[in-house]
């Protein structure tokens, strides 16, 4: 009788590992069906839509579409497509490639490829405002992106020269230099705009009462103690500046004398600089995410105090990068009066092939880049050069604001940048517009950020 129970005790134990074993391969293959039918020879995907119900991808995968029949007018999708792309292949750090899986319109239980699944991305994006801006530059090169800096909600996100998907890539060989990326996400020389993040670093290490104590004159260039030349884009200078005064004219030989300052120790910028997200000297640069995309990191070299080179880089020249999307982020550390960046995303939920809400974004904050008082007054600063410099060229709104002029190319090309926050809890809107090579074209920054507004405040 003890024989006959053991051999039932270990038959049940084997039954018991064969359910188990059978539920995990079952498990397994449920879990991991999308995978592979992703990487199949065919496969429906779901649509991609804006915050309005347009459709931004249609969901047609590479392997099915063989017609041009997609329903969309002429470039209607030219403001988006670097930025949304599509599965075709050509780029793959954009919200279709980095998301296939949330488009995959399988169903493992009814095990089939749905037709009409409902398997769908919802995003945050304005496409209406988003043509608008990108009509705006008129065939100029550049980027802008805007976003809720209270919510996290991307709006505006486009990048020129861009590309309609619906049309493919037949001409790729002839697309102009930058067609296949979305700018706003590629480190670029930030100009003037980085003497934002030096006025985070003088407050965090000084205090206000401190910083605005200070003054320091300009001649129009200053030879720092290392030799080297700083020149003011004033020939002949501005004189006596305090901080304030050196924001709204942009002085560059005030903040090379800030950064040599004995108050300043290059040890404490660097600190702070590394807390805003900067790759400091050799440090790799690495990538930020957004919904899966990469963003580059800002970057920059601090060796020396005394030096050309860091000096420069302090007011946003020499080897500093930083992305738009990151200046833009900055800003909202500084309007939400935290110090710490609203995070951004572009999706706002996904449903999947039935049609049901599978995942919904919150509101998330970074770690504390720099501290509330850093926040507050700094906001006072681009609030007063905006009220005294841009109340006209961005009328209607109160902006926190800071421009840029970044020589590329060796010095040939001239961009502009412009970013900022606007100061309204009912219209939280923090922005980064990049215009390229402008002494080439009649337009400003000023004009695309003014139009990006009043597009986004008609259809908010």
């Amino acid at each position: 009788m003890k024989s006959v129970k053991r051999c039932i005790h270990i038959m049940s134990l084997f039954m018991l590992l064969f359910i188990a074993g059978m539920a995990g391969l079952v498990w397994k293959i449920q879990k991991e069906s999308s995978f592979y039918i992703m990487n199949s020879s065919k496969y429906e995907l779901g649509k991609v839509y804006d915050r309005n119900g347009e459709i931004l991808f249609n969901g047609v995968s590479a392997a099915e579409d063989e017609s041009d029949e997609t329903g969309y007018p002429d470039n209607y999708l030219i403001d988006v497509g670097n930025l949304i792309g599509d599965d075709g292949g050509q780029m793959s750090n954009t919200l279709v490639a980095r998301n296939l899986e949330k488009l995959n319109n399988y169903d493992f239980s009814a095990g089939l490829i749905r037709e009409g699944g409902k398997a769908a991305i919802y995003t945050t994006l304005d496409h209406k405002a988003n043509r608008t801006v990108y009509d705006t530059f008129a065939g100029c090169d550049g980027c802008a992106v805007a976003y809720n800096y209270l919510t996290g909600e991307i709006l505006v996100c486009t990048s020129l020269p861009n590309l309609d998907v619906t049309k493919g890539y037949d001409d790729i060989e002839n697309f102009r230099p930058g067609t296949l990326i979305s700018k706003v996400l590629c480190g670029t020389v930030p100009g003037s705009t980085q003497k934002v993040s030096t006025v985070i670093a003088a407050l965090e290490i000084m205090g206000k009462d401190k910083l605005f104590s200070k003054s320091y004159s300009c001649s129009g260039v200053y030879t720092n103690k290392s030799g080297g030349e700083i020149d003011c884009h004033e020939l002949y200078g501005h004189g006596t500046l305090n901080i304030q005064q050196a924001v709204e004219k942009s002085c560059n030989p005030f903040f090379a004398q800030l950064v040599e300052d004995p108050d300043m120790p290059l040890s404490k910028i660097k600190r702070v600089y590394s807390k805003l997200g900067y790759a400091i000297n050799d440090e790799e640069t690495g990538y930020f995410r957004i919904n899966g995309i990469l963003c580059e990191k800002a970057s920059t070299t601090l060796t020396d105090p005394y030096d050309f080179t860091t000096q420069w880089g302090c007011i946003g020249q020499g080897d500093t990068l930083v992305s738009p999307m990151q200046l833009m982020m900055w800003q909202s550390a500084i309007a939400n009066g935290t110090g710490k960046m609203t995070m951004p995303y572009l999706i706002d939920h996904v449903t999947d092939v039935y049609g049901d809400v599978k995942e919904k974004a919150s509101v998330e904050y970074s770690d504390q880049l720099f501290s509330a008082d850093t926040a507050k007054t700094t906001r006072q600063i681009l609030l007063t050069n905006g009220a005294n410099n841009y109340a006209w060229s961005v009328s209607g709104y109160n902006i926190g604001v800071k421009s840029g002029t970044a020589q590329v190319e060796e010095g040939y090309t001239e961009n502009s940048l412009l970013v900022g926050f606007v100061d309204d809890t009912d219209f939280p809107i923090a922005f980064c517009v990049m215009l390229e090579d402008k002494n080439n074209t009649y337009l400003t920054a000023e004009y695309i950020v003014k139009t990006m507004l009043d597009a986004l405040h008609e259809d908010l």
